[in-house]
């Protein structure tokens, strides 16, 4: 029976997505661990089921004209839940944050150095006193007002627009411009115009070259379209618009992302040649602290801003400033996140990186009493930078709260006073809560997927290291905090990149190998390539490489209308199955009639959604089923054709696992769902939509996408942190797939910080020995038992234990 002052969160019959009417009782005031494999519903308990219930509470007690102005959570489907304190989530966020955001926003830093600038900053002689708003680049009173705070400016040349001069406007010399009829529209009314569109643009004159490229003018004539034979073509009123001017209309101004990328192909950027880059007007940049203006002191790392700040005395109002911004900079640097500076853009940051600064600022708080929900804060650590994550944990609940998360990483289930195990697999197949209680009783639980990884011991399986087929030379990289670097990756065998956070990984795999490779394939299929090679000097090897597949975890789709059987092609198998059934041909449906996309076979009231947006006065839209389909995106016509006794809307709600046996016999569905299950994503809906996807989960869809094409030749799989997110189980069967591509005699690189994997890889390669200034340095390279060995490597010792040597 609960009290006012039960010591436990109590949940009663959670049946929210698979969990199977689960009830558990879960210490407060401790360090809760939720583990399980992919999709077995520990997201569902700690995320959508304790959580949800807590805003819902919240969202209750506040006043309704307020409501509206709070987004809401829906109400999860549970019984009861007693015991329960306010709530703070702490997830990794898919969304990707805005170019003005940066490190300084996010932990809000960037507050108290302006503050610090504005009160006790030395001003120019005569000069007036600024306010805080006038050191931001993200207000009109601080903004550059040349690129208005962007720090950098974007424009174009007749190289860019025009890459081949030898080709006349008719042949398409104009490559900036779009393509199919708005192209040809163009070009006709430059015709119209009276220029030449026959003659190779290099033969044009000069002014001619320059207007068509760059006029801002916007003429408007007749053009008479050439008569084709069978096709009336009657004149009409054509507008031009310069190459320059299309190029950066679509750039700022285009939703499409691919016309974007595509504008961006024929854009240099440079620093802003007002602001030189800082992103701030003249008159905030005049007021100094310590020597330095606050562009200055933005561009240091944490760890330098700090010792900066230690040494600059002042008054006062700069004492008791630069004693606040210390110890908010000392939280964010004990996560391991010195190397980071306070301008550095969000778009760069990991998810992981996010969330340790969203951590940070938690901590500062000063908040007890609230459950603090944090999904997989150990994600994109070094096990060195895990140790830190554990003692903020700590420092957490020593305050007097809960801490609830979501993990995979080992060392942090260790530490954990409290383990809730959900499983024992995923989907349906899962949402039972195996354990509750001490992490050392999991030991008695067999059925725990969890459980071997936890207690295992005895000495680690040894694996034979392969002999390279050949080797890949970069010399001389240099970027980000790569500096100098010449560097080799064996081809035909898997590579480890490691280092702690900060140390250079990401770019070296991910901009420079990525970039050279890529480049190599672009010149290979005779295209221009997007951009120049980054950051490196000279490239050896390259002719042993065929194709570059580099996977990430950015999301496959941004809307509900992508998932994963459209973004795997399976979704046209399937519509091409329920065309052929007897009843389609009758009807004359088509594949396209299966499409919630497009009009015809959807349901038109939501417009194959699934829901609608309902208003209510004084409270923010909400999201129903639609009440004409019940949120099955298509019209009764359409569900009235099966196949094999289930409609389409019931086919995309299928797993994987349970598609893999109804679509068995039918090979162009079997291979992609084959694939889908071999990354352990069997759990998954065939319609599941994007937006409910990790990124963990987007990687291995991207993965599975790619082996079932038929590869030809040698190709280098790039993929940055692949086991972000994934069980120890669940790495197991991903490292079995891409050990499977390498022993087809390809080469995979991975950015690892799980050692489990570097300790099963050919090759690692160790970047350090710290973050950012104190990174970018190869520490170590050579096969695992030799790195092991390797004295100033900080993976080492964690590689070492993973391997079980003394």
């Amino acid at each position: 029976m609960s009290t006012p002052h039960d010591p436990y969160v109590r949940v009663r019959g959670a049946r929210e997505h698979n969990l199977r009417d689960v009830s558990v009782d879960i210490p407060r005031d401790t360090l809760t661990v939720f583990t399980g494999v992919s999709g077995s519903g520990k997201s569902s308990l700690a995320f959508g089921t304790i959580y949800a219930e807590a805003q819902r509470r919240y969202f209750e007690s506040v006043a309704p004209y307020a409501r509206r102005l709070i987004h809401q959570v829906g109400a999860p489907s549970v019984g009861e839940v007693t015991g329960l304190p306010p709530a703070v989530s702490l997830e990794q966020r898919r969304s990707t944050p805005g170019a003005r955001s940066s490190v300084g926003t996010v932990t809000t830093l960037s507050n108290s150095l302006r503050m610090l600038f504005s009160r006790a900053g030395d001003y120019p002689a005569g000069a007036e006193r600024l306010d805080s708003d006038a050191f931001s680049p993200n207000t009109a009173a601080g903004a550059c007002p040349q690129c208005h705070g962007l720090g950098r400016v974007h424009h174009t040349t007749e190289e860019l627009l025009v890459p081949d001069p030898s080709l006349s406007i008719r042949d398409g010399a104009i490559a900036a411009w779009p393509g199919a009829w708005q192209g040809k529209n163009l070009r006709d009314v430059l015709d119209a115009l009276g220029y030449d569109i026959e003659r190779p643009w290099r033969d044009l004159d000069a002014a001619d070259r320059e207007w068509i490229l760059f006029t801002e003018e916007q003429p408007v004539v007749t053009v008479h379209p050439v008569r084709e034979a069978g096709r009336i073509q009657r004149p009409y009123q054509g507008t031009y618009m310069s190459a320059h001017r299309y190029v950066m209309h679509t750039f700022a101004d285009s939703k499409s992302r691919t016309l974007r990328a595509k504008a961006e192909r024929f854009l240099t950027s440079a620093p802003c040649p007002v602001c030189e880059g800082s992103r701030l007007r003249p008159e905030a940049l005049a007021v100094t602290f310590a020597g330095r203006s606050i562009a200055e002191l933005a561009a240091l790392p944490l760890t330098s801003l700090a010792e900066v700040l230690h040494t600059a005395g002042g008054d006062d109002t700069a004492r008791v400033l630069t004693a606040d911004l210390l110890a908010r900079i000392e939280t964010v640097t004990e996560l391991g996140l010195g190397y980071l500076s306070l301008d550095r853009t969000a778009p760069s940051l990991s998810s992981g990186e996010l969330q340790r600064l969203r951590l940070a600022t938690q901590l500062r708080s000063g908040l007890f009493g609230v459950v603090y929900v944090l999904d997989e804060p150990s994600a994109g650590l070094h096990p060195a930078d895990t140790e830190s994550l554990l003692g903020v944990l700590g420092r957490l609940k020593e305050a007097g709260n809960s801490v609830f998360v979501v993990e995979h990483q080992l060392d942090v289930v260790r530490q954990a006073d409290w383990l809730v195990d959900v499983g024992p697999l995923a989907g349906e197949h899962g949402g039972r809560v195996l354990h509750s209680g001490p992490p050392a009783g999991l030991a008695e639980v067999t059925e725990s997927a969890t459980r071997r990884f936890l207690f295992g011991e005895g000495p680690a399986p040894v694996r034979e290291v392969r002999t390279p087929s050949g080797r890949l030379r970069l010399n001389g990289v240099d970027r980000h905090n790569v500096r100098g670097v010449d560097v080799e990756f064996p081809l035909g065998v898997f590579t480890a990149v490691t280092g702690v956070s900060g140390s250079g990984k990401s770019t070296l795999v991910g901009q420079v190998l990525a970039g050279v490779l890529a480049d190599r394939q672009a010149s290979a299929a005779e295209v221009p390539a997007k951009r120049a090679t980054p950051g490196c000097t000279s490239a050896e090897g390259l002719e042993s490489v065929d194709r570059l597949v580099q996977v990430d975890q950015k999301p496959i789709g941004r809307t509900p209308r992508s998932n994963l059987a459209t973004y795997t092609g399976l979704f046209d198998v399937v519509r091409k199955l329920f065309s052929e059934t007897e009843t389609a041909r009758l009807r004359g449906y088509r594949a396209g009639r299966f499409s919630f996309n497009v009009a015809g076979g959807r349901c038109e009231t939501c417009q194959g959604e699934g829901f609608v947006s309902v208003e209510l006065l004084f409270l923010p839209s909400t999201y129903a089923p639609c009440p004409e389909c019940q949120g099955a995106r298509y019209n009764p016509e359409t569900l009235e054709v099966t196949l094999r006794g289930l409609d389409i809307a019931q086919v995309l709600d299928l797993t994987v696992e349970s598609a893999a046996d109804f679509f068995a016999g039918t090979p162009a569905a079997e291979r992609s769902l084959r694939t889908l299950l071999d990354v352990g994503l069997g759990y998954l809906r065939l319609g599941q939509p994007a937006t409910e996807l990790s990124g963990g989960e987007a990687q291995r869809i991207k993965l599975a996408t790619e082996l079932q094409r038929t590869r030809r030749g040698h190709t280098v799989y790039l993929l940055d942190e692949p086991t972000t997110g994934l069980h120890p189980a669940d790495v197991e069967v991903l490292m079995r797939q891409l050990q499977g591509l390498v022993d087809a005699g390809n080469t995979v690189v991975v950015v690892e910080h799980d050692m489990a994997v570097v300790a099963g890889a050919d090759w690692v390669i160790d970047l350090g020995p710290g973050g950012g200034d104190q990174g970018g340095r190869i520490v170590a390279a050579g096969p695992p038992a030799e790195v092991v060995h390797a004295e100033h490597s900080r993976t080492a010792p964690y590689l070492r234990t993973a391997m079980r040597l003394a």
